[in-house]
């Protein structure tokens, strides 16, 4: 599929050679996140280096009624960045850069195509931490987190990227400029656009510029991997941790998990999987005392406590499971959200109902427990669209039982869509059809991404 000639010399005027590719020069990469579901590679890709660029290649494709598919870092897992059919790709990545760090107001101003590292980086030269962290910071656009509402790996202590935005900048689908830069962390005028716009998945605006609160460099901390013999210990050695510490992470990994990942690194924490391990990590001293008491008093199995930044990033790696992607083809990654208190029951009923599907099928569980995240890797043997739904229904119809919700993390996208009844009552889903039919009209910000196809 190719543009019409106007638009397509409207777009190269506008953006310049580098700004607008189309056909063969669109590379691979624009096709699908890292859901791996795209199937549709997009007649031309928009690379604008400016808001005023991006308001203009907007505007134009307004005038066409050219839809239109906003791609960050790619790092995603819902399908929200993927093309669906004739959108043209709008990527931000050369409108990359942190443009000031105010010391004062504890915040960084930073265009949305900036990756999460450079960011890191640049905050951390400057005395500061950029709160907001996870493990694809190296790929991961400032905008896409903005755009989903990023949490990751700091959210007990930090909050999501929602709780760290001060001001955005973002322009609308006809190419008018909303731009609100805010450094102060009290500002009452009115509705809040940005609050609207964070989380929006490109549905509603195209995010161009943040404005991130900063934090001071937390003093050095420790980290741990703890073996547990319940769900009922997980989450009483987490209630002593928030007591006695300063918490940056606190992630939970059931035996299956940490028991398969283990074995595709080659590691062996402990002599035999524990029920539970648990990853946690603090801000300043205190965590060999903390954890010294509940191994006394029976929380505690055993705990290693990192010699060196090497030993905690080992820790880190079995957690993170990045093996598991070739060891298990078709594997399932899904990230919900339940009372920390209803995880275990969850847990418990969704891997019964996946190991009903197929003897021979894989699954386990792991998480942010202290912020209620938790994530379930499934594989069936030989499994296909339908098994995939199928493990879909187990989770989603359990998360929606016990109150949760059905995404924590990657936003709902193309892939979760026709899912958000399950968390969103109708006439919340009513009101996000008003949002979406005021901002934009004509339908054509990633269309078909986020809000379920009406009825009939």
């Amino acid at each position: 599929m190719s543009l019409a000639p106007a638009l397509a010399e409207g777009l190269v005027a506008r953006l310049g050679p580098r700004g607008a590719l189309f056909g063969p020069e669109v590379p691979e990469a624009a096709r699908s996140d890292w859901s791996r579901t795209g199937r549709h590679l997009p007649p031309a890709l928009l690379r604008p280096a400016s808001t005023e660029e991006v308001a203009a290649a907007l505007a134009l494709c307004h005038r066409h009624r050219q839809p239109v598919v906003v791609q960050g870092g790619m790092t995603g897992l819902a399908g929200g960045a993927n093309p669906c059919g004739n959108e043209v790709a709008l990527s931000l990545a050369r409108l990359a850069g942190v443009e000031e760090i105010d010391a004062d107001a504890g915040a960084m101003v930073v265009r949305a195509g900036t990756v999460l590292a450079v960011a890191q980086e640049e905050a951390r030269a400057a005395g500061f931490l950029l709160p907001v962290d996870l493990g694809a910071r190296g790929s991961a656009q400032v905008g896409g987190l903005v755009a989903t509402n990023a949490g990751g790996l700091r959210v007990i202590r930090h909050g999501t990227m929602r709780d760290n935005l001060l001001g955005l900048e973002a322009v609308l689908a006809d190419g008018r400029v909303l731009s609100h830069l805010s450094r102060t962390v009290k500002d009452n005028t009115g509705y809040d656009l940005r609050h609207l716009i964070c989380g929006s998945e490109g549905t509603l605006a195209v995010i161009t510029r943040a404005v991130i609160r900063l934090r001071p460099l937390p003093p050095p901390g420790d980290t741990a991997l703890c073996a547990l013999a319940s769900f009922e210990a997980v989450l009483a050695l987490l209630g002593e941790a928030r007591r006695r510490a300063t918490v940056a992470a606190y992630e939970v990994m059931w035996r299956d998990y940490l028991a398969l990942n283990q074995e595709l690194l080659g590691r062996r924490p402990f002599p035999d999987p524990p029920p539970f391990a648990v990853l946690i990590e603090t801000e300043g001293p205190g965590l060999a005392e903390l954890l010294g008491d509940a191994h006394e008093r029976g929380i505690l199995l055993d705990a290693l406590v990192a010699r060196s930044t090497a030993e905690a990033r080992g820790f880190w790696e079995l957690r993170e499971g990045l093996a598991m992607d070739d060891a298990l083809p078709g594997l399932v990654n899904l990230d919900v959200a339940l009372a920390p208190g209803r995880m275990a029951a969850f847990a418990e009923a969704c891997a019964a109902g996946v190991r009903g599907l197929h003897p021979g099928a894989h699954v386990s569980f792991y998480g942010h427990v202290g912020d209620g995240n938790l994530h379930v890797a499934a594989a069936i043997p030989g499994g296909g669209p339908d098994a995939v739904h199928a493990v879909e229904r187990i989770a989603y119809d359990l998360v929606r039982d016990l109150g949760g919700s059905i995404s924590a993390e990657h936003g709902i996208g193309l892939l979760k869509r026709d899912w958000l009844g399950h968390s969103r009552s109708p006439g919340e889903i009513a009101a996000m059809r008003a949002l979406k039919a005021a901002l934009d009209p004509l339908g054509l910000l990633n269309p078909g991404k986020v809000l379920p196809r009406a009825a009939g």
